[in-house]
């Protein structure tokens, strides 16, 4: 009878398991959950700008921020220290390990409340990607079969990957590169072994553990985890001993990290067109910035505000007073600083590109310029005297009579001395002796739109921003190729691949080296003796050309160095006058200054003097002249002049 009954049980524990093995084999087989979510793993990554040494600027994200890393960029004893504690028999089971499960099961018990976890790291990333976080003993069931599922699908060292950049580590960061930039600003390859062992304790309870608020805590439970590394014997006592003295330098930062903001949203503004996920598509962007200038320019824009606030006795809290600073490689065009206002926290609106403001007397030498090249040269008298132009707009007669900035004339002046202090009624007179038309013509080429095809063009009645600025005075600063700023110089995808890589493009050929070569030297007049006498650095030659608006609503100054490119704007927003000396040469010059003598006491290498291209000569017949080349002679004669009235143009 006993007999009997033990082999009763014997088949009824037979069949149950048979029944169970059928119901697992079957539900193995009908489970059907998206595996793609984990098989082609692609999660939303954050992005990363760049300066042109490869720093960091800012990361861009959307909700998560996550950095994505490689298998291969995970050092091997991270991975030691995280199979360590989580999941020792990782490489050796297939997706569950019931021995885990059963030691779990009896410590749980015998504790009266859950002190330890079964779960592989193959469970604990099915639980994370395809299932819901509800406990039930059916959702226990699908974990395993889809771990097992999983495990057929990937390698371990896949599923490792996978995990490491899918859980979270607290503090906003998703993924192990992510909190390792984030807590340790390090790269993989660079943790020590106590903080890989201070991250991996982290996805146990993130905000327990966390080292920014919690560091004993944080410590202890890395300090576990090389215990439990060196009882399994995967580190040595010398290793163990080393890291358990440790203690990591813990770093609180923000999570998009963003040193340049300004910049930052002009790339975004820049790529999200082509790039509409940019900021989860895990791009890197290469820009052209150089963080060092960027700083500098920062700060010279700061100091040229400050004294202006102080001139006009007004607080730097309350004042409407802003501004913007562009520094440009004369060469290639690659924008090295960008500063789009003097504080971002109060204002993001970046005057550097998205502003355009009537540049005023900056714009003067455009005009000159096309005055050389038709065969003026700088010693050209030209006409400084009073005129009046009238006009109809809207049906009415209206009467214009421009003067200078200083309220006098003085007849006949030559042009270096004309644009050197920025004379008016000189600049109307030489625009009206050459002729609107054939002006706007030649003006076409520098690509500006909406340029008035009247008078009002002598004196910058038009709108630009700094950055078009920049542009246009690269037809000076580049030997008269016009060459548009460039700021993203590629992108590259997660992958590795360069989707888009930027190429110097010159926009037109403006005037020729030496013809380029008689303005800079004209500009270098301005810096040295003109209205941009507070542009100057000793020991520097620093060209460049102020601009004031009527009322002194905007202050320019736009030139250059040798190597560098800067351009200067200072005004209101509300478009109201800046006040009392807010001039170009007052308020825009003292940054343009500031700037440079930072930039060669930071490269002291770059270069100090303008070179003279063939073409240009300064002498004839053994004496010393004005400058003057093929197209813009020395006159046989002497010019003589006429008082006769020039036709009005307007």
């Amino acid at each position: 009878m006993i007999n009997q009954l033990i082999k009763g049980s014997i088949m009824l524990v037979i069949i149950f398991a048979i029944a169970l093995f059928a119901a697992f084999i079957y539900a193995y087989n009908e489970i059907q959950v998206d595996m793609d979510k984990i098989v082609n793993y692609r999660p939303k990554t954050s992005s990363v700008i760049l300066d042109h040494e490869g720093n960091k600027i800012a990361n861009l994200m959307d909700g998560k921020h996550r950095l994505y890393a490689k298998y291969d960029e995970i050092p091997g004893y991270l991975i030691e220290a995280l199979v360590a504690i989580e999941d020792t028999r990782f490489f050796e089971h297939e997706g569950i390990n019931p021995d885990a499960i059963i030691r779990a099961a009896i410590r749980n018990f015998e504790a009266g409340k859950k002190v330890e976890g079964g779960s592989t790291i193959t469970q604990q990333l099915v639980k994370k990607i395809l299932l819901s976080p509800k406990r039930s003993y059916t959702r226990k069931l699908k974990e395993a079969i889809l771990s097992m599922k999983v495990e057929n699908e990937l390698t371990k060292e896949e599923i490792l990957e996978r995990y490491l950049n899918e859980i979270s580590f607290g503090s906003g960061y998703f993924g192990i590169k992510t909190a390792a930039r984030g807590f340790f600003q390090k790269s993989l390859d660079e943790l020590t072994l106590k903080e890989a062992s201070m991250l991996v304790g982290l996805p146990n309870a993130p905000s327990h553990f966390n080292p920014i608020r919690h560091l004993d805590r944080a410590l202890k439970r890395a300090n576990t985890i090389l215990t439990r590394m060196k009882t399994l014997g995967w580190i040595h006592e010398d290793e163990y001993l080393s890291a358990i003295k440790e203690t990591p330098e813990i770093h609180r930062s923000t999570l998009t990290q963003n040193i340049a903001p300004y910049v930052t949203d002009e790339v975004v503004r820049r790529l999200k067109k082509e790039f509409k996920d940019i900021k989860i598509g895990g791009y890197t962007i290469y820009t052209t910035i150089d963080m060092k200038q960027q700083k500098i320019a920062r700060k010279a824009l700061k100091y040229a505000h400050r004294k202006v606030v102080k001139r006009q006795r007004e607080s730097i809290e309350n004042t409407t007073l802003n501004g913007a600073l562009l520094a440009v490689d004369n060469k290639t065009g690659d924008i090295k600083a960008m500063v789009g206002g003097v504080d971002y926290k109060k204002s993001a609106y970046n005057r550097a590109t998205m502003m355009t403001r009537q540049p005023g007397s900056a714009f003067k030498p455009f005009l000159y310029q096309i005055a050389l090249d038709m065969g003026y040269n700088p010693a050209t008298e030209l006409t400084d005297v009073s005129r009046t132009f009238q006009y109809y707009k809207n049906g009415k007669r209206v009467i214009w009579k421009p003067k200078n900035y200083e309220s006098n004339f003085v007849g006949f002046i030559k042009l270096r001395e004309a644009l050197v202090h920025s004379r008016n009624l000189a600049t109307i007179n030489l625009v009206t002796e050459i002729g609107v038309q054939r002006i706007f013509e030649k003006l076409k080429m520098l690509n500006i739109p909406h340029i008035p095809q009247d008078m009002s063009i002598s004196l910058g009645n038009l709108g630009l921003s700094p950055a078009k600025m920049a542009q246009i005075y690269s037809a000076f600063a580049n030997g008269g190729h016009m060459i548009e700023p460039r700021l993203i110089s590629k992108v590259v995808a997660r992958n590795g691949t360069i989707i888009y890589e930027a190429k110097n493009q010159v926009i037109a050929n403006f005037t020729k080296p030496e013809q380029a070569y008689l303005m800079t030297d004209i500009l270098k007049d301005i810096v040295t003796r003109g209205t941009g006498r507070n542009a100057q650095v000793p020991g520097i030659e620093l060209v460049g050309k102020t601009g004031t608006t009527n009322k002194n609503v905007d202050a320019w100054f736009c030139g250059y160095s040798p190597s560098t490119e800067v351009i200067v704007w200072i005004g209101r927003d509300n478009n109201r006058p800046i006040g009392k000396g807010g001039t170009g040469g007052g308020t825009a010059a003292p940054a343009f200054s500031y700037f440079f003598k930072k930039l060669y006491e930071l490269y002291p290498d770059l270069p100090r003097k303008f070179e003279v291209p063939d073409g240009v000569y300064n002498t004839r017949n053994g004496v010393r002249t004005e400058l003057y080349t093929d197209t813009s002679p020395l006159p046989t004669k002497a010019e003589t002049h006429t008082t006769e009235e020039f036709p009005d143009l307007f």
